[in-house]
């Protein structure tokens, strides 16, 4: 069995001007967010065998949070530049390259692209995976290369508002 785990970013902020979208901060929003979903992982005693994020600075913050939480090491998580501007194409070379050790693994990334893989991985209609959301799916293979569309099953889809937080 191999699980991953889809993981977008905490809500960012849009309040400076002229700061590219790579360099987007968490907002306020998502900096009371994101606690709240890591203490969730660890609650459940969810640790991967591999981090991988998005290198922008809103997916390495939530990215950090999440392992900090869990008490993954921070210096273990794998940042990806094919993550920030990514296809599904782009994931399944990834998840193809991943070494068959790994059986448990977080990807913290975007949208669309989170929602497409989603979707397509599972066969499941997602529609939207939002902010600080956690979807996991789990793969009856051996290997990472063995997953196919519409082979996985989704265990959980968690997110923010889901929980009244506020």
């Amino acid at each position: 069995m191999k699980k991953l785990y889809l993981i977008r970013h905490a809500k960012s902020s849009w309040s400076e001007e002229g700061m590219s979208d790579f360099e987007r901060p968490l907002n306020k929003r998502g900096k009371k967010d994101l606690p709240f979903m890591a203490n969730r992982l660890k609650e459940f005693g969810i640790k991967p065998d591999l981090i991988l994020s998005s290198p922008a600075k809103r997916a390495q913050k939530s990215a950090k949070i999440i392992a900090e939480t869990i008490n993954y090491s921070v210096d273990n998580i794998t940042y990806d530049e094919s993550l920030y501007d990514s296809s599904y194409t782009t994931y399944r070379y990834l998840l193809d390259s991943l070494d068959d050790k790994l059986n448990t693994v977080f990807i913290v990334a975007h949208n669309p692209t989170l929602t497409e893989v989603g979707e397509r991985l599972s066969g499941a209609i997602l529609t939207n995976i939002p902010t600080c959301s956690i979807v996991c799916i789990e793969f009856d293979v051996k290997s990472f290369k063995d997953i196919e569309e519409d082979s996985g099953k989704i265990i959980f889809f968690d997110y923010p508002k889901k929980h009244d937080i506020d």
